[in-house]
């Protein structure tokens, strides 16, 4: 029966943001109960497309990518897939009201991947956009829970916390995509000649993303807070790792925090969570 099934899909879905990210999972496990799901069911849809644009180089991943989208749409609309993260991720869709403009903007700057190794201002917009920003209005959907003025008032704080974290994941991997997929992806930077005083640049405007999503974050309801605060305290800290390391190693070295560490975050936040220091 299509209970049955829903569920599978959900374990599905919970196993995909197990595997691929422990911060994320995490993160997850900290929010009320209620919200766990959905958001497992947003995190599987987003890291399947981008698998399909990063990862599956020995197949057509242009035909992967258009097959993804219009089994995504048509989940959508019939309300069930035979994927399970697309049934999951349906669900979400559906009962949230969350709107296909927003993913619609993902799926594009998925796309943008497929062809794109150099991007200017206006094409670095444009995939913050769609790759990090939307997919916090995903989650801020869920988080307000139909609330709509909350949403809209809340919207500008999670696209800028989207935004942080992307940026952050540039600099974490910029081996990876300039020497593997030969992106570049922060615009009027010539990788070849990377040095600290652009790195600075970088960092400067990732700073001030992450002071307005951390006030953002103190305004979210109590069952996201503490799940939302913990993926900021350890992006902060992956963050503070990357500026004290030189731009030489950034370029040749994935900067990564250890698992005991994040262990050691999630106490530390849960402590400053419970006094209410944040």
């Amino acid at each position: 029966m299509k209970e049955l099934f829903d569920k599978v899909s959900l374990k599905c879905s919970r196993y995909v943001t197990t595997s691929y990210s422990t911060s994320f999972s995490l993160g997850i496990k900290c929010l009320d109960k209620p919200l766990r799901d959905p958001i497992c069911a947003i995190y599987g849809f987003v890291r399947f497309a981008d698998e399909i644009v990063d990862t599956f180089h020995d197949f057509d991943k242009q035909d992967l990518l258009d097959r993804f989208k219009a089994d995504t749409y048509k989940s959508i609309e019939e309300k069930i897939s035979l994927n399970p993260i697309l049934n999951s991720f349906q669900h979400t869709v559906n009962q949230y009201n969350i709107d296909l403009d927003l993913i619609e903007k993902f799926l594009y700057s998925m796309e943008m991947d497929l062809t794109k190794t150099e991007y200017n201002q206006s094409n670095y917009e444009e995939y913050i956009l769609g790759s990090a920003e939307v997919v916090g209005l995903m989650c801020l959907k869920v988080f307000c829970n139909g609330d709509a003025v909350q949403y809209e008032k809340l919207k500008p704080y999670a696209m800028k916390l989207g935004s942080a974290f992307q940026k952050i994941n540039f600099l974490r991997d910029l081996n990876a995509d300039y020497v593997e997929m030969g992106r570049t992806y922060f615009p009027g930077v010539e990788l070849n000649n990377f040095d600290d005083k652009e790195k600075l640049e970088i960092e400067a405007d990732i700073q001030k993303d992450f002071n307005m999503g951390l006030e953002g974050i103190k305004k979210l309801p109590k069952s996201s807070r503490f799940g939302v605060y913990l993926a900021y305290v350890y992006y902060y800290a992956l963050f503070n790792k990357i500026r004290r390391t030189p731009s030489s190693r950034v370029l040749n070295k994935r900067i990564r925090i250890p698992n005991q560490v994040k262990f050691s975050i999630l106490f530390y936040t849960y402590l400053r969570h419970r006094l209410n220091i944040i």
